[in-house]
């Protein structure tokens, strides 16, 4: 698991190790460093047994210099300021990166939704809304799915802030089901979004799909799409994991059989699937498998320097946010283990956000093909601005991510006269 280390002091190491390379001073990115606002809401709940439990929430936003704030919403009980601080920061970087005209944000509220029943779920979801309900808005910050929410829980505040406001609201939030203003392919977008990453960076590197082997921590909706991607693509998925364990097969999974396993499962898990030459193996032993790429899909801070030692990846494709530290980022660059960064790689989201946010604001509704060929061209062209500056550079692809992001936050600040 990961080690105890700030997610906030390791974005801060990546930026300046970034602005450094893009010979940019202190003073032309020192904005970047501080967050413009953030808050903390504590409010009340009343449970399934009649009693009342006070829950902390959490939003930070980042940086608006290039248009709202943006940012999903996540329930975890590890959710903590730090953690809020770093990802909002991410989201401001990521936004640039695949140039779409927001800024970053990231809220969430310290709870275990695994104890709770949909019910409480849904009276934490209203009420965490109703508490930062001044501070948002459609054209001033608006939330998304994270780490244990999902459409519904998007659904929930989009009612709760509608009816804050007094009137019907689908922008104030993405992800949010179809049936009320949501987008086809969005939910799906960000484990796409994940898959052409590998597709791309296997081609820069000469690796057949059809021969690559794959390995993905994580099997939630960014990691169960990017599977079902993949594995239609002609890779072999060797091994995936949750927090019920992970599972190995050499000959690799099938897929479409896990899938229809995991959504019969009562808590939507990998436990208890069994098929030919399956192995139940540790988070370690996944981490540190021979494969041509790994995927964590995940939390922070799963790669520490102990697994960059050991790990026998040839590619790491970073579905989650922050996985990998920035100590064990450089033992990863000096073995030669190639990474596509999590402000490229898992940028489908937001991207899929963003056309589901425009087509709420022109009152229009695309169909799911159209949706999936903007987010192809904007990812795959995002890829390319981000390789080419690697090279130019002679960096790695996260200092490339990270230059391409900063340039373009710079020139907008610059333009708007804030420094």
């Amino acid at each position: 698991m990961g080690q105890n280390k700030n997610p906030y002091d390791n974005m801060l190491e990546q930026l300046d190790t970034a602005a450094k390379i893009a010979g940019l001073s202190m003073e032309e990115y020192i904005t970047l460093r501080y967050p413009e606002r953030e808050f903390t809401v504590n409010f009340p709940v009343e449970m399934d047994d009649g009693s009342i439990q006070v829950f902390t929430g959490y939003r930070v936003q980042h940086n608006s210099i290039r248009g709202p704030y943006k940012g999903g919403v996540r329930f975890h009980p590890d959710v903590n300021m730090d953690e809020v601080r770093a990802l909002a920061a991410w989201m401001t970087f990521k936004c640039a990166v695949v140039d779409i005209p927001f800024g970053g944000a990231k809220g969430g509220v310290t709870c275990d939704p695994s104890n709770l029943s949909q019910k409480e779920i849904e009276r934490i979801t209203r009420a965490y809304t109703v508490s930062i309900a001044p501070f948002i808005g459609p054209k001033v910050d608006i939330p998304a799915p994270d780490v244990n929410t999902n459409a519904q829980v998007m659904g929930w505040m989009m009612d709760s802030y509608s009816t804050y406001r007094g009137r019907n609201t689908p922008g104030i939030v993405t992800g949010k089901p179809v049936s009320i203003g949501g987008s086809l392919g969005r939910r799906e977008a960000t484990g796409k979004g994940v898959s052409f990453m590998v597709r791309e960076i296997a081609r820069e590197m000469d690796i057949e799909l059809k021969d690559a082997t794959v390995a993905i921590q994580g099997f939630g909706n960014v990691g169960s799409v990017a599977a079902e991607t993949l594995y239609n693509m002609g890779c072999t998925i060797v091994s995936v994991s949750d927090i019920s364990g992970a599972l190995y097969c050499e000959d690799g999974l099938n897929i479409p059989a896990l899938l229809k396993y995991v959504d019969r499962h009562p808590k939507h898990l990998i436990e208890g699937y069994e098929q030919d030459g399956i192995e139940h193996i540790d988070n370690h032993r996944l981490l540190t498998l021979k494969v041509d790429f790994l995927i964590p899909a995940a939390l922070e801070n799963q790669i520490t320097e102990d697994i960059a030692r050991e790990t026998k990846a040839r590619i790491i494709v970073e579905a989650a946010n922050g996985p990998t530290t920035f100590e064990a980022d450089k033992i990863l660059e000096d073995r030669g283990i190639t990474v596509v960064p999590d402000i490229l790689a898992n940028a489908g989201g937001v991207t899929a956000s963003y056309f589901e946010w425009v087509q709420n604001l022109q009152y229009l509704t695309w169909d799911e093909e159209k949706l999936n060929e903007n987010l192809e061209k904007k990812m795959v062209s995002s890829f390319e601005a981000v390789y080419n500056t690697a090279r130019k550079k002679n960096a790695s692809m996260r200092m490339g991510a990270y230059i391409v992001a900063i340039s373009r936050l710079v020139e907008a600040t610059s333009l708007r006269g804030k420094i």
